[in-house]
């Protein structure tokens, strides 16, 4: 398996303004150098002026396709794929000078934003254009906003940033020896640039005078997902890694300024809960909604849409939509042997992720008095078949749509004579015979698996993919309003909207420290395999808290042993994944040394 980063090309077709993702890695921008005489050249006429704009969309992420979804569950408490990559973060060899330099792309990317907006306006055809002018006002807008953007993914990974001058200098002479900027002051930047962008940026892409959306301006940056983006930044923001971090008061530039600010700001959680709040409301007088498919029962009901979503439902309930992905690396690389071709079977979710899911009742699985490790049930279902271990029935709907178990129903197209899959040692997924397509911890992720998924012959639903859910925009307004007005009604009216769509009991009631808890189970699960999880374990400040836990053992089920469905062998908890002992410096990750050593002010993260 090869998890190498690729570089994304947009090709956007000037008549339609259509957008449009592969895996090639030539562009119009990429195969001539950006000095002065070929940026006139760029901006003399209007298709290459748009070619370039749609390349300033490149590095937004496609969360199924490799690396990206992969390698942030791979390095939390999500999954393990180390049968075929060990990352240096799980070993505790994470280092300045074996760091993830994907930032190098951001920046070029915040680079190119910037000269698109310093010379768009002398595209004389462009402006003559039907609409020209406002054409131009919101390419502007875009880039803009995808500048700040990239700023800001840069940020999740390395804390505070060295903001570049506004105005690019393409003929050289700027003094590029930047210190970082505070945290603070790059949380300010963004949120400037975003609300500059939303002025010139439509609510939605709708075909003409219509409130029809166009369909062909999917992905396009709007209204809506300028305040979803805000809306993460200022929970991030607000949440105790950068709010009140007493341990990081020493981390300070060579002048002594500090760049995470050690007094805690309640103000930043009301900042966060009334931008998630306008987040919403925007996305809703749009038209979004939460997913809902109609089943024969109000479980099936709740498994259709959490399961279904993904291919039927993205575009009712997906606030920042990616035109296309390349899913089939998700599923090809997460589907069981089972599934009729050859998939790789390895993207292993850990046990820890298995006991967080809730039984059918809302009950975990220690308050559950039911519960058992121990026995078989005689009965199947439409989820799991006769023989299976009865610590995987009776489980909420989410379960059975966003993991794979011994027992369970095969998620795609099955081979000839299977129905269940099998972890058992000897079973049809199981380690015996695979060399290293197998899950270490007894699961797989089943999330985003299309159920007639085929590998030989190949069978896809091709699909869209949700950079941010209206479900996510109702988890950061419950979390951030719980933080700030403990007591407000909507607070458990919009988590108890997640919970109920899931299948779930509605919450009556509960303290501050309860509904927290509710709150991030339910980012946990809801949001699983999803690229949130890594990061919401640090900004919560708790990578080393029981529950949260980000190094030492992580447990799965025995998969040396077993022969058949229901042996107790296989069904023993064991240490599936041993990964370094957490260390407070893994909070961010390091700059290159590379960076280091080319900006004598750039300062490193403390304890690399």
């Amino acid at each position: 398996m090869n998890f190498k980063y690729k570089k994304i090309k947009v090709v956007l077709v000037a008549a339609m303004a259509v957008m449009t993702f592969d895996s090639c890695n030539d562009s119009f921008f990429d195969a001539q150098p950006d000095n002065l005489l070929n940026i006139e050249t760029i901006f003399s006429n209007r298709a290459q002026t748009e070619a370039y704009w749609g390349g300033l969309y490149a590095m937004i992420p496609d969360i199924w396709n490799q690396p990206y979804s992969f390698y942030y569950s791979a390095i939390s408490d999500e999954m393990d794929i180390s049968n075929w990559q060990e990352f240096p973060h799980n070993s505790g060899a994470l280092s300045a000078d074996n760091v993830n330099t994907s930032y190098v792309d951001f920046y070029s990317k915040i680079r190119q934003c910037g000269i698109f907006i310093n010379n768009v306006d002398k595209s004389k055809e462009l402006l003559e254009a039907e609409n020209g002018a406002t054409l131009v006002k919101q390419y502007k807008a875009e880039a803009k906003f995808l500048r700040a953007y990239y700023y800001w993914s840069v940020m999740k990974m390395h804390g505070p940033v060295v903001i570049m001058p506004i105005d690019s200098d393409d003929a050289g002479g700027i003094n590029y020896q930047i210190p970082r900027s505070s945290w603070d002051e790059c949380v300010e930047f963004v949120l400037a640039q975003i609300d500059e962008a939303i002025t010139d940026l439509p609510a939605e892409h709708y075909q003409g005078t219509t409130t029809t959306v166009d369909g062909t301006q999917l992905g396009r940056i709007n209204k809506m997902v300028a305040e979803a983006v805000k809306s993460e930044i200022t929970l991030f923001s607000a949440s105790p890694l950068y709010n009140g971090n007493t341990d990081m008061a020493n981390w300070r530039n060579y002048d002594g300024k500090q760049l995470i600010n050690a007094t805690y700001e309640a103000s930043k959680w009301e900042t966060a809960a009334k931008q998630a709040k306008k987040a919403i409301d925007i996305a809703e007088a749009n038209g979004k909604k939460l997913y809902v498919k109609q089943g024969s029962d109000a479980f099936e009901t709740a498994f259709l849409s959490t399961r279904d979503v993904f291919w039927d439902g993205y575009q009712t309930e997906g606030v920042w939509i990616r035109p296309s992905t390349d899913r089939n690396q998700w599923e090809v690389h997460a589907s069981p042997r089972a599934i009729t071709g050859t998939p790789y079977n390895g993207l292993a979710a850990l046990q820890e992720l298995v006991d967080d899911f809730r039984m059918e009742d809302g009950l975990t699985i220690n308050q559950f008095p039911g519960y058992s490790e121990t026995t078989y049930t005689s009965e199947g279902s439409k989820y799991y078949v006769s023989g299976t271990n009865n610590m995987y029935t009776k489980r909420e709907p989410r379960f059975y749509a966003y993991i794979t178990f011994n027992g369970s129903i095969i998620p795609g197209a099955p081979k000839s004579g299977m129905t269940a899959v099998e972890f058992f040692s000897t079973g049809n997924s199981g380690k015996n015979g695979a060399p290293r397509d197998w899950p270490k911890s007894g699961y797989t992720a089943r999330k985003n698996i299309h159920p007639t998924y085929s590998v030989t012959p190949s069978v896809t639903v091709n699909r869209s993919a949700m950079l941010i859910r209206l479900s996510e925009l109702y988890l950061n307004y419950a979390e951030a309003l719980n933080e700030s007005q403990p007591n407000h009604a909507d607070v458990l009216k919009y988590l108890n909207a997640i919970r109920t769509r899931g299948g779930l009991p509605a919450l009556t009631s509960g303290n501050q420290a309860q509904i927290r808890d509710a709150i991030r189970r339910e980012r946990r699960v809801e949001l699983v395999f999803e690229g949130k999880r890594y990061f919401d374990v640090r900004r919560w400040k708790v990578a080393d808290q029981d529950g949260y836990r980000q190094g030492g053992a992580f447990y799965g089920m025995d998969m040396s042993k077993g022969s058949s469905l229901s042996d107790p062998n296989f069904h023993k908890r064991v240490v599936a994944v041993q990964r370094a002992e957490w260390n407070n410096k893994n909070y961010f990750m390091p700059w290159h040394q590379m960076e280091i050593d080319r900006n004598k002010q750039l300062v490193q993260i403390p304890g690399y």
